[in-house]
């Protein structure tokens, strides 16, 4: 009965993330849009729940195959809420024809001989949702799908690395249906190796955590983030920096240059780590990644390989503590001159903590720890991003760590729905951070050791079950 509850929540929720992904809304009803993602993150509460009561066996098989069933839901339209797939595909074109992608904004007519009707429609289209004006070749107007088309790219190597090798791979005329088809593959790709890992190191059922939340086929399919590159490799680093360390250094460092975000795992990665060589050994190995991804673009680019990185996080607010959404909840707490500082004190505690009293053996603990909090002090409006954390959720199995990623689908969906889109984040972001804490003393309190001679009888039991008695393991 367990397992047909989890497998019929499991099919409730693919209708609904179908039916949302068919839908759409972001720009024409984004509060309709915004009820939709709530009922998928509503069922997949209780599928998830479901799942991880339901026998071992039974659930592994649900994990796997309902993870599959739910990444292809993405895959049913275009993409619904972001247009970053688009600078994808055109960063791909154009090293494809060995122009460095870090020279050139998309808005630049040395480059008109690669423009198509798709990623740069004219006339009617042009009049459709984001869609941005750009000159033509000779001085007309066009338009185009990509988002800040007058800046260079932002994205690291081994991400330009993997859109190069997309559209190298894809038929002609696929369009979009051949990132969002490799953001599919990797997503599964992740749930097998959360599988993998948890089948050696803990309870495989928490894989269910990423392989069936409404953020998987929204943002990793759908839009086709790379972030999902990134995610995929930083589980693996994860997994294998405990056997050994400069191999888990070298697959961090690959993450690290997808994306720059999965950089916060690595304090995970050095849970209770006492001595500098034994640091040095995940640290040199991922720095050195970086550089060699980053040095054929350094020999080919005349501009820039930073492209437009410093311009997006002026833009992002990060500089600015006064900067609309930019840490909400700090700022409900102190003045806004002080929410910079405050987040450097807080994570630098977060992650000596990590680094001096975190288990080696479970460095995705740390990391999730430390990836939540960043979350939390800087109120990220972009929903993506948390695909690292659900990742690190499903490795830990603390669940209530998803709320943040709840939190953040929330604000940037429902963000033109309502009059004050920094109030909606607040709320949401602090109760986010309401549900951690409750998540973190009911932990506390349901392991703290128990006055000698008053042990629940269903302890004693519970280690005879496990294979073990006073007298040693059961033959």
């Amino acid at each position: 009965m367990r397992t047909l509850t989890a497998a019929g929540l499991l099919v409730a929720l693919i209708a609904t993330l179908a039916a949302t992904v068919l839908r759409g809304g972001f720009v024409t009803d984004p509060a309709g849009l915004s009820w939709w993602y709530a009922a998928c993150w509503v069922l997949f509460a209780a599928a998830a729940a479901a799942a991880r009561r339901a026998p071992v066996r039974h659930a592994v098989v649900l994990v796997l195959v309902g993870g599959a069933a739910v990444a292809a839901t993405g895959l049913l339209a275009e993409p619904r809420t972001s247009t970053d797939s688009y600078r994808y595909a055109w960063d791909g074109r154009v090293q494809a024809a060995g122009i460095s992608p870090y020279d050139h904004p998309p808005a630049d007519p040395a480059l008109a001989d690669l423009r198509d009707a798709w990623l740069f429609p004219s006339g009617a289209e042009c009049a459709e949702p984001e869609r941005h004006r750009i000159a033509g070749p000779r001085g007309e107007t066009h338009c185009t799908r990509i988002n800040r088309p007058q800046v260079h790219t932002v994205y690291p190597p081994v991400a330009q690395g993997w859109f190069l090798l997309v559209h190298a791979v894809a038929p002609d005329g696929v369009r979009h249906k051949a990132l969002q088809t490799q953001g599919a593959l990797l997503a599964v790709g992740t749930t097998a190796v959360l599988v993998l890992v948890l089948r050696r190191r803990g309870d495989p059922r928490t894989a269910v955590y990423w392989a069936w939340c409404p953020a998987v086929p929204m943002e990793a399919v759908n839009n086709a983030h790379v972030d999902v590159l990134g995610v995929l490799l930083s589980v693996a680093g994860l997994a294998v920096v405990v056997r050994t360390r400069w191999g888990g250094g070298v697959l961090l460092g690959a993450a690290v240059a997808t994306k720059l975000l999965p950089a916060v795992v690595l304090p995970g990665a050095l849970s209770g780590v006492r001595r500098i060589r034994d640091a040095a050994a995940v640290l040199l190995p991922a720095a050195s990644v970086v550089a060699v991804s980053y040095l054929p673009y350094l020999l080919l680019s005349r501009e820039s390989v930073l492209g437009y990185l410093g311009g997006y996080a002026e833009e992002e607010g990060y500089d600015d503590p006064a900067a609309r959404g930019r840490y909400g909840l700090l700022r409900l707490v102190l003045p806004d001159a002080w929410a910079q500082a405050a987040v450097v004190v807080v994570m630098v505690a977060v992650v000596a903590h990590v680094l001096w009293r975190g288990d080696p053996d479970r460095p995705f603990s740390g990391a999730l720890l430390v990836t939540g909090t960043a979350f939390l002090l800087m109120t990220p409006r972009y929903s993506w991003y948390a695909l690292l954390l659900v990742a690190l959720v499903a490795l830990d199995g603390r669940w209530e760590w998803l709320a943040v990623a709840a939190a953040g689908a929330a604000r940037y969906v429902a963000a033109s729905a309502v009059p004050d889109v920094d109030v909606l984040g607040n709320i949401a972001y602090g109760a986010a951070a309401v549900a951690v804490l409750i998540g973190a003393v009911v932990r506390h309190t349901s392991h703290r050791p128990h006055p000698a001679g008053h042990a629940p009888r269903r302890e004693a039991f519970g280690r005879v079950a496990e294979g073990r008695d006073h007298r040693g393991p059961l033959r």
